[in-house]
């Protein structure tokens, strides 16, 4: 029987992405997490011993703990902050279970920036904002994301020490057919089924050859959205639903129609 604190590999995969995803916490020692150093898209690490700084990490919000196996360590803690009042679950089977799953996808460590910011041009669009939907839902959900003219990102990045995308002779930017969407997904080793399927329909949209209709739908609001917000951030906050609907889409919807979806008699 399921513990009541329990959660599996395949019904995490299932939030992850999601706006409304917990925070995984990776508790794998030092020893245990080099011989794999690897995490569950959107984790962060913190040693199991500090309970009180882990609680002002998660500021009420719901989590899953995982350690290596899903033993003494994800269990005890998890119950640990369930004493404490806190919404916790513990990932069964651990980042073993984690790796035995099918299509689950895993961040390689080296991959992450050392800081939460990044920076690119102001007045973004498709690629610019498709990114920060990424990388806030499948790498750092506390990520910053700074807006400067193109002239001043790679200084703003030096100054600040701000992850630079989206510019030329950059490591995140485009590359042939492909766009910084794209960069970012073989980096941080993201290429699921669907987010390969939105990707599609970000580097068309985003490289001119709409002729996919999500591809032309997403450009002509993203245009939209332009216009409609002068601030950048203000821009990102509203078209992070669009994107986080398009990848239900992608991972759920591509075979429903308008025929699928009329009521049948």
């Amino acid at each position: 029987m399921a513990a009541p604190n329990e959660i599996t590999c395949k019904q995490l995969l299932r939030l992850i992405g999601l706006p409304d995803a917990p925070v995984i916490v990776d508790i794998c020692i030092d020893d245990d997490f080099a011989d794999d150093p690897h995490l569950i898209p959107g984790s962060i690490k913190h040693p199991h011993t500090d309970i009180d700084g882990l609680i002002l990490r998660l500021d009420g919000r719901p989590c899953v703990v995982s350690c290596q196996k899903g033993l003494k360590l994800s269990q005890g803690l998890t119950s640990h902050l369930r004493a404490r009042g806190i919404d916790a679950q513990y990932l069964s089977g651990g980042m073993y279970g984690w790796r035995d799953t099918e299509d689950a996808p895993r961040l390689p460590f080296a991959a992450l920036p050392a800081s939460n910011l990044w920076v690119t041009r102001h007045r973004p669009k498709i690629d610019r904002i498709a990114c920060p939907w990424l990388i806030r839902r499948f790498v750092n959900p506390q990520a910053e994301f700074m807006f400067v003219a193109p002239d001043q990102v790679a200084g703003v990045a030096e100054r600040f020490g701000a992850t630079p995308f989206d510019i030329p002779d950059v490591a995140l930017t485009h590359k042939g057919d492909h766009c910084t969407f794209d960069a970012m997904l073989d980096l941080f080793e993201l290429r699921t089924a669907p987010l390969d399927r939105l990707a599609q329909v970000v580097r068309a949209a985003d490289t001119g050859r709409d002729d996919m209709a999500q591809a032309a739908g997403l450009l002509a609001v993203s245009v939209g959205l332009s216009r409609m917000y002068r601030d950048d951030h203000a821009q990102l906050d509203a078209a992070l639903p669009l994107y986080d609907a398009l990848y239900r889409w992608a991972r759920d919807g591509v075979k429903e129609t308008h025929a699928s979806m009329q009521d049948t008699p």
